[in-house]
């Protein structure tokens, strides 16, 4: 099923700023004008932009509760009390863990760290993680990346004698946990100036703080900036402000100093000759060190992310390599399986969104198979399974369709819901779950239009090859790191002809693999690739031309860079005989 894309061209920047931009700067103005439309005026904001600096990183006493955090993780390590970090066993909980674990090793002898099950415990704060905690003797749990509803688990921890500090990124309900301190920059009565740190930013903070209260160098917590900027890359979080600073000097810490447990993890996923880049983290490196928690223990990712010596990570990284291997097989089976299911619904041309139960399906993978339909059918999808006796899984949105806010609607038939507008991950019983089913329809078909279900292609501005110089590139290089808040810049050039050379790759010839040319540069050939769009080359290879809707990257083969058109969308052009 090939979905019509609708491509929306940016505004174009003022043309007066553009030019006197590209002139203060001494850069093309299609690229000023990218840097406009990211409301980057003048020479000043250009240059924080283009050359982020930690010491502009937020006061972290600015956080709410951050005083309180400070001082019972103080007392906790002058009384020498035993500390538990806690979090949950996604790249967001199990960096996060990692970051604070590691770090506080180096205070006290007195920490350990537990990772929730995710079939028997859940997601989260759990009952059977509080009882190992009083097992082991601590007085204090550092939880990170969860916590924020767990009203009723920290206050069983408080009768048991246990303090909570909580760093959570999540929106919290109504009424916060009674922990010792809540550092979550959501919190409405929080005035911290930037509320997008993932769940890993948190807890980077909250050592920030301990450093600056202990008169601790930073330069000892920098380092572990690389397992920080793997929690935002994977966890989507928007890369402005704050993230973008942190993101920065993570990729060069990846890129020149990795841990060994991230080195472990480059080199199996073939990266080592690369620069990593934050695709590179979504797309190779968190799925490896997701696949831990998805097969058998977030705490392998752990056990991976705070090894001390090359044989260890090797070994660790290997089996979580292996497992991630296992993950794709099953990946690609449930997806088979459920796109089948959609095909084979009577009412799919009618629906709204999309909610599949299999008892069968691994919960493991869930969300991905949930993330897949969406790109397939461009609907609001919710994958189920069953998992200790109750249906469980993960949802999927698209943009403009609050996810969390339509679950939150059904919170009646629901054992447990969390997450945000775009993702979610929910809980019922088996004979609530045709009930589920209609209501949540019914809010998606009475809040998605017509035009919310044609995928948009958002588009900065238009190109001409003669523009890709190799100063154009290495600039937009500079746009660097990309993700939410921040998107690699997206072009569209016209009338554009594969020069002959083009053929379908891919282990199902799905994909595009292009060399292109317009008519006034008819030599110069550049390099594109298209992934699943197998459909448009008959009338490429039949030498006509098309529109193309595209960003500009850098491909590696056998260590060796090359510039290389990644290409989003093909339209055909008409073909005048």
């Amino acid at each position: 099923m090939a979905l019509d894309k609708k491509w929306i061209v940016k505004e174009p920047g003022n043309p007066a700023l553009v030019r006197s931009l590209a002139t203060e700067l001494g850069v093309d103005q299609s690229l000023a004008n990218l840097l406009v439309q990211r409301n980057i005026t003048n020479f000043t904001l250009a240059k924080s932009f283009f050359r982020p600096q930690l010491e502009d990183l937020h006061d972290p006493f600015l956080m709410k509760d951050m005083d309180k955090a400070v001082r019972r993780l103080g007392k906790a390590i002058t009384e020498s009390e035993k500390i538990l970090v806690y979090g949950d066993y996604d790249v967001d909980g199990t960096t996060a863990v990692a970051l604070v674990y590691s770090f506080l090793r180096k205070e006290t002898p007195m920490v350990s760290y537990y990772i929730p099950d995710r079939y028997t415990e859940g997601y989260g704060i759990s009952y059977v993680g509080i009882d190992q905690a009083l097992n082991e003797g601590c007085t204090l749990i550092i939880a990170l990346d969860c916590g924020i509803k767990a009203i009723e688990k920290v206050a069983y921890a408080k009768q048991k004698g246990i303090d909570f500090i909580i760093c959570d990124h999540h929106l919290p309900a109504g009424e916060l946990p009674q922990a010792a301190a809540v550092l979550n920059p959501k919190r409405n009565d929080c005035h911290y100036p930037f509320d997008e740190l993932s769940g890993c930013g948190v807890g980077f903070k909250f050592m920030q703080a301990y450093c600056i209260r202990n008169r601790i160098p930073l330069t000892k917590l920098y380092p572990f900036l690389d397992l920080l900027v793997v929690s935002i890359a994977a966890d989507l979080v928007s890369i402005t402000g704050e993230n973008r600073i942190l993101a920065h000097y993570g990729l060069k810490q990846l890129n020149e100093a990795p841990s060994k447990g991230l080195h472990s993890i480059i080199k199996l996923a073939g990266l080592e000759k690369h620069q990593i880049t934050m695709d590179d983290i979504v797309f190779k490196i968190g799925p490896r060190i997701n696949a831990a928690g998805r097969m058998e223990s977030g705490k392998m990712a752990v056990d991976l992310l705070i090894s001390r010596t090359d044989d260890a990570a090797s070994q660790i990284g290997h089996t979580i390599n292996d497992h991630n291997d296992d993950r794709k097989n099953i990946d690609r089976k449930t997806t088979r399986e459920a796109l089948d299911m959609v095909r084979n619904m009577p009412d799919m041309k009618q629906r709204k969104s999309i909610v599949l139960y299999n008892p069968k399906w691994h919960k493991g993978v869930v969300g991905i198979v949930a993330s897949r339909l969406v790109e397939q059918y461009y609907r609001p999808t919710i994958v189920l399974t069953k998992s200790n006796g109750v249906i469980t899984g993960s949802a999927r949105s698209i943009p403009g369709f609050d996810l969390y806010e339509a679950i939150e609607s059904c919170s009646h038939l629901l054992e447990n819901f969390g997450g945000h507008m775009y993702a979610a991950g929910l809980t019922l019983m088996e004979e609530r779950f045709e009930e589920f089913e209609r209501m949540f329809e019914g809010i998606a078909f009475k809040n998605i239009s017509d035009h919310m279900l044609t995928p948009q292609v958002q588009v900065d501005t238009y190109l001409d090859f003669r523009q890709i110089t190799p100063k154009f590139f290495r600039l937009l290089k500079q746009f660097q790191p990309f993700g939410p808040g921040n998107e690699s810049p997206v072009f569209v050039t016209e009338d554009v002809y594969d020069n002959g050379n083009g053929r379908l790759v891919g282990s199902d010839a799905g994909h595009l693999k292009l060399e292109l040319i317009q008519e006034d540069e008819p030599y110069r050939a550049i390099s594109a690739i298209a992934f699943n769009q197998s459909l448009h080359f008959e009338h490429l290879h039949n030498g006509n031309p098309v529109d193309i809707c595209y960003s500009v990257a850098e491909n590696y083969y056998r260590g060796i860079a090359n510039l290389q058109l990644r290409i989003k969308d093909i339209k055909a052009r008409e073909v005048i005989v």
